[in-house]
C-alpha cells in the first residue's frame, strides 16, 4: 500500500463508529498524516517501510496499532488520540516521539518495543496509560509527563538513562517488577505522585 492511499482512507471526517479496516497493510515509503485529522481505524499488525511523521495529528476515532512495527522513526509529537489510542505489541525499531501528545482514552503499549531513544515527554494522559511489559532498549524521556488516570508499568524494562523528572502521576502507580537498568522503579523517581503505588 501506498502512504498516500492510506493517507487518503484516513484523512476523512469521522463519525461515530467509523473504524478503517486495514489490519496487516505494508506501507512502503514515508508516511506524512502531520496536522491531519484522521477517523477511527485498525492497522493492526501493519509493517511501515519508512518514517511516520503525524506531528500534531488528532486521532478523532480509535486507534489500533496493535503489533504494528514501525521500521524507520515514529514521530507523534504533539498529537491529539481523542479515543483509545492502542499499539500493544508494537515495534518501533527506531524509538519513537510522543512527546507532548494528547491522550484522551487509554494508551496501551502493553509489550511493545522501543529500539531506540524514545520520548513521551510533556505529553498528558487522561485516561489509564500502560507499559506493561514494554522495553526500552534506548533512553526514555517522560519528563513532565502528567498521567491523570494512573500508570502502570508492571514488568517494565527500561534503559537506565530512563527519565522521569517532573512527571506526575495521579491516581494509581503500578510498579511491580518494573526496573529503570539493574534497579527496581521507585516512586521517588517521579516528581509527583498523587494516588495509591502498588510495588
Amino acid at each position: 500500500m501506498t502512504p498516500e492511499a492510506l493517507r487518503e482512507a484516513l484523512a476523512r471526517p469521522w463519525r461515530h463508529g467509523d473504524c478503517a479496516e486495514l489490519r496487516g497493510a505494508r506501507i512502503e515509503g514515508a508516511l506524512d498524516l502531520s496536522g491531519l485529522a484522521l477517523t477511527g481505524f485498525d492497522i493492526s499488525g501493519a509493517v511501515f517501510a519508512g518514517p511516520v511523521k503525524a506531528r500534531g495529528a488528532r486521532f478523532d476515532g480509535v486507534s489500533v496499532f496493535a503489533g504494528a512495527r514501525f521500521a524507520a522513526g515514529a514521530d507523534f509529537s504533539g498529537a491529539a488520540f481523542m479515543v483509545d489510542a492502542r499499539f500493544e505489541d508494537a515495534e518501533f525499531a527506531a524509538g519513537a516521539d510522543f512527546s507532548g501528545a494528547e491522550f484522551r482514552g487509554i494508551g496501551r503499549f502493553d509489550r511493545a518495543r522501543f529500539g531506540g531513544a524514545s520520548s513521551f515527554a510533556g505529553s498528558v494522559a487522561y485516561g489509564n496509560v500502560s507499559f506493561e511489559a514494554a522495553v526500552f532498549a534506548g533512553a526514555a524521556d517522560f519528563s513532565g509527563a502528567e498521567w491523570l488516570g494512573g500508570l502502570w508499568l508492571q514488568d517494565a524494562a527500561l534503559a537506565a538513562e530512563a527519565n522521569f523528572a517532573g512527571a506526575e502521576v495521579h491516581g494509581r502507580l503500578w510498579l511491580r517488577g518494573a526496573r529503570r537498568g539493574n534497579a527496581r522503579i521507585a516512586p521517588g523517581a517521579f516528581g509527583l505522585v498523587f494516588g495509591h503505588v502498588w510495588r
